[in-house]
Parts: C-alpha cells; sequence; structure tokens
C-alpha cells in the first residue's frame, strides 16, 4: 500500500496553525458502559490518571477496562491545541491532538508498571504518526503524564523497553512523553465503543486486525 505522505514526515501543527475549535465541551454519559463508574471527575480519593495514546482510540481503551484495578476509562483528544476538537477536525490532523484515552486507576490494585505493559505490548511505538493503515498524527504514539513522578516513570519504561527492542533488533520508539494538558472527552458514540458494538471494528487497520 503507498501513501501520499511519509508518516515520519508528518507534522504537528502549532497552535496558531491548528483549527480554532470551540468553547462548549462534549455531551458524554455520566456513567461508564461496562462498569458503571462516572466517566468524568472527581475521582475517588486514591486515585491515579494518566493518558496514553496508540492509535485508534476504540480498541486502545478496551484494553484498560480490562484491566484490574482501573476504575474507569474515556476517549478523547490530548496533546494539541484545538480546544473541544470534533473527532472529524482532529481526524484532519489540524488540532494537533492524538487519538487518546484516560485511565483512572487505583495504583493500590494496578502498579504503573502494569499500565505502562499494556501501553507499550499492544501497539509499535515504533511508527511514527502512524498504526497499521491509519496515518496521520493524530494516531501517534504518546503518554501524557499528570504528575514529575509519573513524568520520570514513563521515561524509565521506554528506555527499557527501547533496549528490549534493539535487542532483538527493531527500531527507535517514537513515542511522545510529556505532562498532560488539557484532555477534550470525544462525543458519545466513542465512549466505550467496542463494548456497545462487539461485532463492529473501526474502519482502521490496528482495530481490525485486533477485533474484526
Amino acid at each position: 500500500m503507498f501513501f501520499r505522505n511519509d508518516p515520519a514526515n508528518l507534522q504537528v501543527p502549532s497552535a496558531a496553525d491548528a483549527l480554532p475549535g470551540r468553547e462548549t465541551p462534549m455531551a458524554v454519559p455520566a456513567r461508564h458502559y461496562v462498569n458503571g463508574n462516572p466517566l468524568q471527575g472527581p475521582w475517588p480519593q486514591g486515585m491515579e490518571t494518566i493518558v496514553v495514546a496508540m492509535g485508534c482510540f476504540w480498541g486502545a481503551e478496551r484494553f484498560f477496562w480490562e484491566t484490574p484495578g482501573v476504575y474507569s476509562t474515556s476517549v478523547g483528544y490530548a496533546g494539541g491545541s484545538t480546544p473541544n476538537p470534533t473527532y472529524e477536525e482532529t481526524c484532519t490532523g489540524q488540532t494537533g491532538h492524538t487519538e487518546a484515552v484516560l485511565v483512572v486507576f487505583d495504583p493500590t490494585v494496578v502498579q504503573l508498571e502494569t499500565i505502562f505493559k499494556i501501553f507499550w505490548e499492544n501497539h509499535d511505538a515504533t511508527t511514527a504518526n502512524r498504526q497499521g493503515n491509519d496515518v496521520g498524527t493524530q494516531y501517534r504514539s504518546a503518554i501524557y503524564a499528570t504528575s514529575p513522578e509519573q513524568l520520570a516513570a514513563a521515561e524509565a519504561s521506554r528506555d527499557s523497553y527501547q533496549k528490549s527492542l534493539a535487542d532483538g533488533g527493531f527500531g527507535e520508539i517514537s513515542t511522545e512523553i510529556a505532562m498532560l494538558g488539557p484532555f477534550y472527552y470525544a462525543e458519545e458514540y466513542h465512549q466505550q465503543y467496542l463494548a456497545k458494538n462487539p461485532r463492529g471494528y473501526c474502519n482502521h487497520g490496528f482495530c481490525q486486525v485486533a477485533y474484526g
């Protein structure tokens, strides 16, 4: 398959060049479709949050809601400039956002290392701006930390995983690791999509392979 643009050469737009977006957030359900927990905070005491991007967010979210100790998950947009973008806007690559998953977890039940293990082992972190047939900056690999401790742990995890990849003859990790800026919830129909549509799959290469 041939791509018009080399995914590695695609650029995230600057704030000045990004789409303008809007002030009004997306309306999302009050409760998680799978476990019934709230989809938005404030969260119970002791919970931690982290945001990850692994390509199409439909498939990525499922890995985390199935993990014991994860209290809630939701999909949305992070890492860019456009406030409250729509899915269609994000798909243009002109918002700067990734398709991302907010993971709310109890660190006394599931360790951050487990979250990272799920992240690294369920997408290709060496392909810049691409997962399967999905091409664009919105599909870039990313970890957005919510504390300096998480940021340091993410960087250490990347370095460890990179060594394993190098030992196996694989390439360099392209994952963006940064502190989380605003996280914008995606539209209602995207939330827990694969639970609501168990026979469905997104029209993207990675999800077709994983769930088609």
